[in-house]
């Protein structure tokens, strides 16, 4: 098997992995480290080294929130367990996984970018582990970027001094990413025109900041936002990621007075952990410092874009969990709902109140509560192709049994297990059909990187159920349950309504 490749900064060693036929490198640079005079900067090339780099461990993840100190939360039980994870302000580097004996094979790349709000979040998660993947013959990378204050801070000071690039340094280092993937793969075996990119939560967010960026164009071939493209269809005035560089200025002001500091010098001059933990308490649980409409990266709220027919005209997949990010009207009965309901859609109200959706109930006392990425998502889809995007979606529900003694339900990241194929790094007590659904949904998922369509042969040789694209006029899609892969045709009439509403 191939260990070693060349790239344009040196020769990195790999390893073998768990399985013999994969090859694995950790911790390859593809920027300089971002400390001193380069944080708050965009990311700048890397440096040549001498000799053979090993690259056998993850780097340190970048600056954030201490993983595993909440036991309650989740995500701690999940996958946060190590609270000894190196962390460090250099942080800028990627992983690669790739079954290729040589480096002429040029096999189909996924890119993967992780999720955590853009506050938290590292490529050495264990869910993010791409051998199942790679196995089916594909390159898996993984990259890492800067979040919270460090890859999001905007500041008056930061805007005139660099305003080609004044904040969404995190966004920079992703899109760095990809370029050192377009530029070096080819040494891994991996083919550099056919790079798919893949995301989940503030993952999925930045794929659609990237696909919407017209300096992509040519680099991307294909994209996957997992429970990414979040709307809120019982609201007119949705935040979105709409934020302007001017709000984002404001926080950055804020931010250096709660620091203590007058000037972008002083503020460079903090050390990393003072710094990290100031906004920790700054942000107090909160998504203060996140991407922002700039101007110059990102131009627009990326769902608009998208939904103008704007985007990178690729083949794109993208779904949610059931049960995450629930849109909901909170009424203490039929009457107050029925007030809340007029208050909210006016001269539509009759129609929606006309719907037997309409009068579910959630276990919280919610009324109609519906996911905010599937009536989201569906309108995006449905209005980028009325206005010319013409490359095919393919839509997906997860509605699995998850169990455990938590009785968790569909939470917000529970398909990331599935997707990877990595059930058998979890603490939870799957059992054979849920190992069925894994090898489904990663078997999908690696057609759609090889060809832009998920459907063909599963990796147990045998053709996977049709998943048909999602168009406007056939409101197709498949969903993840306990039956295993269920094509799904047409759209309850309460979602089609709300899908309608949202701009």
């Amino acid at each position: 098997m191939q260990r070693k490749a060349i790239t344009e900064n040196g020769t990195v060693l790999g390893m073998q992995g768990g399985n013999a036929r994969i090859t694995v490198y950790k911790g390859v640079p593809f920027a300089k480290p971002p400390v001193g005079e380069l944080r708050w900067r965009e990311p700048q090339p890397a440096e040549n080294w001498e000799g053979e780099r090993p690259c056998y461990l993850f780097a340190p993840i970048s600056m954030q929130e201490i993983p595993g100190w909440n036991k309650e939360n989740i995500y701690t039980r999940e996958w946060h367990v190590n609270s000894d994870i190196p962390m460090s302000e250099d942080c800028l580097y990627l992983n690669i996984w790739t079954p290729a004996v040589s480096p002429d094979e040029k096999l189909p790349v996924l890119v993967w970018i992780f999720g955590g709000g853009y506050q938290v979040g590292y490529p050495a998660e264990m869910e993010f582990d791409g051998e199942a993947l790679a196995k089916r013959g594909i390159v898996v990378v993984s990259v890492n970027y800067r979040v919270g204050a460090f890859g999001f801070l905007a500041h008056p000071e930061l805007t005139a001094a660099q305003p080609d690039f004044p904040t969404n340094f995190g966004l920079l280092d992703q899109q760095a990413g990809i370029r050192w993937v377009k530029r070096n793969i080819a040494g891994f075996g991996g083919d550099p025109d056919q790079i798919t990119i893949a995301g989940q939560s503030a993952g999925g967010g930045s794929v659609m900041y990237q696909i919407t960026n017209p300096d992509n164009e040519g680099l991307i071939t294909r994209a996957t936002a997992i429970s990414g493209v979040v709307r809120d269809p019982y609201r007119t005035a949705f935040p979105g990621n709409g934020r302007t560089i001017k709000d984002m200025e404001k926080l950055g002001e804020e931010f250096f007075e709660f620091m203590g500091v007058k000037t972008l010098a002083e503020a460079r001059a903090i050390d990393a952990v003072t710094l990290r933990d100031g906004y920790e308490k700054y942000r107090n649980g909160a998504m203060r410092l996140g991407p922002c409409v700039d101007g110059v990266f990102n131009k627009a709220d990326t769902y608009r874009i998208f939904a103008d027919g704007k985007a990178l005209d690729i083949p794109f997949m993208a779904g949610n969990t059931m049960d995450e990010f629930k849109a909901s009207i909170m009424a203490e009965n039929d009457e107050a709902f029925e007030k809340k309901v007029r208050e909210i859609f006016g001269e539509d109200a009759d129609e929606f109140l006309s719907f037997p959706e309409a009068k579910l109930r959630a276990p919280n006392g919610a009324y109609a509560p519906i996911s905010m990425i599937e009536c989201g998502l569906k309108h995006m889809l449905e209005e980028g192709e009325e206005n010319g995007r013409s490359g095919k979606s393919f839509y997906y529900r997860f509605n699995e049994d998850i169990p455990g003694w938590d009785q968790p339900g569909n939470f917000h990241s529970s398909d990331l297990w599935f997707f990877f194929d990595n059930l058998q790094k979890c603490w939870r007590p799957f059992t054979g059909r849920h190992y069925d659904l894994a090898r489904q949904m990663a078997d999908y998922w690696t057609n759609f990187i090889k060809t832009g369509d998920p459907n063909g042969q599963g990796s147990d040789g045998l053709m996977l159920p049709e998943w048909k694209p999602y168009r406007k006029d056939a409101e197709e899609g498949m969903v993840f349950d306990v039956r295993g892969s269920m094509p799904e045709h047409g759209d309850p009439a309460v979602k089609r309504f709300l899908t309608a509403r949202i701009s």
